[in-house]
């Protein structure tokens, strides 16, 4: 992939020349064109221009912004349902690995509720976060109140939670480095912080290039390496302990990216695509997403 060198006020390096990535656009919403411009020593890609804050809720405001509708009017959203189906018990068989005894879990950009309420339902002490005010009220009446506003994640106490889950989260948040000292402090002493976000340099997406529907701009601010997500926990004074595949998600990006690139659903390309992805990864590690498991030092 050809790189740019241009110059710009991006805050990834005052005094050097920014390095372009790749040129994307967002596809789902506004048709705005955004540059990724690399961290080299973050080993990230970085969204700009960056929307202002409050500029950016504008950007979510899609019937099609699936992770906050409950909806199934297609195929492709009753796949995404179905996978999501199994893909929730996968991750509640992973929190359940790590907290044995104490089962308090804080599920940040919880969408509607559907993780925390199979959390609930085995036996966890749940609480959310969820910005979207639609997408609250329909968590909410999954899990009895358990889900807030943003702004309550800055009132919560100090090693609260055994676990805190951050589902294909972390690219949405604005200040990295805050994010993961306030879930350092959230979390108990022996707590696990488990983020889940797409990873830049799987297979499908350098099959898609600028269509690859995980970039998602300007939505998604930050695009992370398995290396990124292990400096950003050594910054914070955690550990990287594990990392888990997400093989649905190489499929379902796949569909999507097929969409972007074609103008329609192409099922059969994408989801070739997104087993040739997973192919792949087995030798390369570099799943379409990954899930890392993080704890205190």
């Amino acid at each position: 992939m050809n790189k740019l060198i241009v110059n710009s006020n991006h805050h990834v390096s005052k005094s050097s020349p920014k390095i372009i990535y790749i040129k994307v656009k967002d596809h789902s919403v506004s048709g705005e064109d955004f540059e990724l411009i690399l961290n080299d020593e973050l080993e990230m890609l970085e969204t700009f221009p960056k929307p202002s804050q409050e500029r950016l809720p504008d950007y979510y405001k899609s019937e099609d912004y699936i992770s906050h509708t409950d909806s199934k009017r297609n195929l492709f959203e009753k796949i995404y349902h179905l996978i999501k189906g199994i893909a929730l018990k996968r991750k509640l068989k992973l929190i359940d690995s790590i907290a044995k005894d104490s089962k308090l879990v804080l599920d940040v950009g919880c969408g509607t509720g559907d993780f925390l309420h199979v959390a609930h339902k085995a036996g966890w002490t749940i609480s959310g976060i969820e910005p979207d005010e639609e997408a609250r009220a329909i968590a909410n009446k999954k899990t009895n109140g358990a889900v807030f506003n943003t702004d309550q994640l800055f009132k919560l106490e100090s090693e609260s939670f055994d676990v805190i889950t951050l589902w294909h989260v972390l690219e949405h948040l604005p200040d990295l480095d805050q994010h993961l000292s306030l879930f350092k402090k959230l979390l108990k002493s022996d707590g696990a912080l488990i983020i889940a976000v797409p990873n830049y340099k799987s297979y499908d997406a350098q099959v898609y290039s600028e269509f690859w529907a995980a970039y998602d701009v300007p939505r998604h601010l930050w695009h992370f390496s398995q290396n990124t997500l292990k400096k950003l926990a050594d910054k914070a004074d955690m550990k990287l302990v594990e990392t888990v595949p997400m093989k649905f998600d190489a499929y379902y990006v796949s569909l999507l990216s097929e969409k972007y690139k074609s103008g329609k659903m192409n099922y059969l390309k994408g989801f070739w695509n997104g087993w040739r992805s997973n192919v792949s990864a087995r030798k390369s590690g570099e799943y379409s997403s990954l899930i890392y498991v993080i704890k205190k030092t």
